[in-house]
């Protein structure tokens, strides 16, 4: 019996896969965390963004509009 344990212990040494998964999964947790903070810090930015070239689509002049330390949303005339 303690021969048993002592050659299953060994093998379950020398099984790299669950490190492997535990890697991935800390990889694929710090991208999720990267594209979080990027689309937190780049969202007013790209709502701006879509709303020029939704004007612009229209055939229209994008005007962006800010009022003090709050952006507010711009205006589109023809």
């Amino acid at each position: 019996m303690r021969s048993f344990l002592s050659s299953f212990a060994a093998r379950l040494r020398r099984d790299q896969r669950g490190a492997t998964a535990v890697e991935y999964g800390i990889m694929v947790s710090l991208i999720a965390v990267v594209i979080i903070v990027a689309v937190t810090l780049l969202g007013g930015t790209l709502k701006e963004t879509f709303n020029s070239v939704q004007c612009s689509v229209k055939g229209g002049v994008y005007t962006a509009a800010t009022t003090g330390a709050t952006p507010t949303a711009g205006s589109c005339s023809k």
